[in-house]
């Protein structure tokens, strides 16, 4: 039988590579993870970790990737700093590298995220986890009885709004459409609710600050007025990409939005070719449900490679 560079090959270290990872170097088999920046992923700009199941006092996004790379290395998983430019299949997966190089494996899980989009304007990374965020769950606690904007006309935009409210009196939606693009019921209960200020039209133009947020620059797109408005938040909602033109060049299927479709297995149409995490086709995207999908997949690639080196 041919000698390979891995049983599996984990594009990505994010919660849910990461996690894939360590169940798969459980299981015996010859992990190694490809990650084209730090282990991590979205959560290490995240100041403080608090809903993850038994994290009762809260951690860092660092510090919970952190834990999350040195578990998966003590199972024996290996990490390799790259950048993967494609996927190709025959009768085993062939992962090439940018610098040229080649790695094989029986099977390979694609953990490579998406990517919130960003509204580009001035403020915005300067101040990215310093008070712009673009997870409510994750940040929204943070700013407790604060006021905060929301950004965004869809069905993301609306429920966040409505977490949000939970927590304060005082949110603004903002959207530059003169309705919204959510579900009418969803829209419909955000007008509604009295703690949620909708302010249709409205742009934001700039996200002002020191060490952290302080106010916004606003602009109304059908009279061009603009006015600046302190905040101690903006939350943005306008979308994400999804990271999956790996899968689209091998010829995974993908959903309308560019989101990759998997079995309950994690599994995708091509036989040991997995998807998990934010990358994948899925209603709730949150830290713990990537960690689960990367379980679920790791526990199946092993199966599926037990299987193919039976043939062999």
């Amino acid at each position: 039988m041919a000698v390979f560079d891995a049983d599996l090959i984990i594009i990505g270290a994010g919660p849910a590579g990461l996690t894939a990872a360590q169940y798969g170097a459980r299981a015996n088999l010859k992990v190694l993870v490809i990650e084209q920046l730090s282990p991590g992923g979205q959560i290490l700009v995240i100041d403080r970790l608090e809903n993850y199941p038994g994290v009762t006092e809260g951690i860092s996004g660092y510090d919970f990737s952190l834990a999350l790379y040195k578990q998966a290395e003590s199972f024996g998983a290996s990490f390799l700093t790259e950048t993967v430019t494609s996927i190709k299949k025959d009768e085993h997966f062939t992962v090439e590298l940018a610098d040229g190089k080649t790695l094989t494996a029986f099977a390979v899980i694609l953990a490579a995220g998406s990517k919130p989009s960003l509204l580009g304007v001035p403020g915005e990374t300067e101040f990215s986890a310093k008070g712009v965020s673009y997870c409510a769950t994750c940040d929204g606690p943070s700013f407790k009885n604060k006021k905060m904007f929301v950004v965004g006309g869809g069905d993301a935009a609306c429920e966040e709004a409505s977490y949000l409210s939970r927590l304060t009196e005082n949110v603004v939606l903002v959207h530059r459409r003169d309705s919204f693009r959510a579900q009418k019921a969803l829209a419909e209960r955000t007008m509604k609710n009295p703690k949620i200020e909708v302010r249709f039209n409205t742009v934001i133009k700039e996200i002002k600050g020191d060490k952290k947020v302080k106010s916004v620059v606003l602009e109304n797109n059908k009279t061009g007025k603009t006015s600046e408005e302190e905040t101690d938040a903006v939350f943005i909602f306008a979308g994400t990409v999804p990271q999956s033109s790996l899968a689209r060049s091998l010829g995974a299927e993908l959903d309308e939005n560019g989101y990759i479709i998997t079995d309950q297995k994690m599994a995708t149409n091509i036989p040991g070719f997995y998807a998990v995490g934010d990358i994948r086709s899925n209603a709730f995207r949150q830290i713990v449900t990537a960690a689960a999908d990367g379980a679920v997949a790791a526990h199946n690639a092993s199966g599926y490679i037990d299987e193919t080196k039976s043939k062999n």
